[in-house]
């Protein structure tokens, strides 16, 4: 894979490893049409599973005080991601809505992106993505409360398995006043309106 964090896996092999699942399918790695697919899987790899290379605390250290005494709830929605499911390795599409209220600091907003782009990008399960992204904005902008919730389209259930499509998940993670307060939870709601009510 490249840009591995794993230095002792080499192209070479990542490609070899195609070859083997191309003959274990029924086809011919030597023929025309797949005698680049090797090599295209690899460099996708790379870029599919970038995450891994990424620390998603750095993309949250620069933060700005200076925001005139604001003291609501920031929310950015809508923002898009592309995973894969660990358990199938198929496609997960969907987007992810991030509120917070902050704590004397600010984060700019395509840091949150970032983080959503962290994450995304390695073998993942829905649940697990979503406690990652609001504990690690909780953990290092220390805010009043934190929440987030994810929407995802599973691939391993549209197209292999049980083939049900259009069916999505959500998911939510609320820390600090997003849990505890109702009022705040249900603000945050409204802002995001998930599904299909804002569309």
């Amino acid at each position: 894979m490249a840009d591995s964090k794993n230095p002792s896996v080499t192209q070479a092999q990542a490609e070899e490893a195609v070859r083997t699942l191309l003959r274990w399918a029924g086809e011919d790695p030597a023929r025309e049409g797949l005698l680049d697919t090797p090599r295209r899987v690899a460099e996708a790899y790379g870029d599919w599973f970038k995450g891994y290379n990424d620390d998603p605390r750095e993309y949250l250290a620069r933060t700005f005080e200076e925001v005139a005494g604001y003291d609501e709830m920031i929310v950015l929605r809508d923002i898009e991601y592309e995973s894969h499911c660990e358990h199938h390795m198929a496609p997960i599409i969907g987007r992810v809505h991030v509120g917070y209220v902050p704590n004397g600091r600010v984060v700019g907003i395509s840091k949150l992106a970032r983080v959503v782009e962290a994450y995304a990008r390695r073998f993942q399960v829905q649940e697990k993505m979503t406690a990652q992204i609001a504990d690690v904005i909780q953990d290092v902008l220390q805010p009043l409360g934190v929440g987030v919730v994810v929407e995802g389209s599973h691939e391993c259930m549209t197209t292999r398995g049980i083939h049900k499509r259009g069916v999505s998940m959500v998911t939510s993670r609320m820390r600090g006043s997003f849990h505890d307060d109702a009022r705040t939870r249900a603000e945050f709601l409204r802002f995001i309106e998930v599904g299909h009510a804002r569309r």
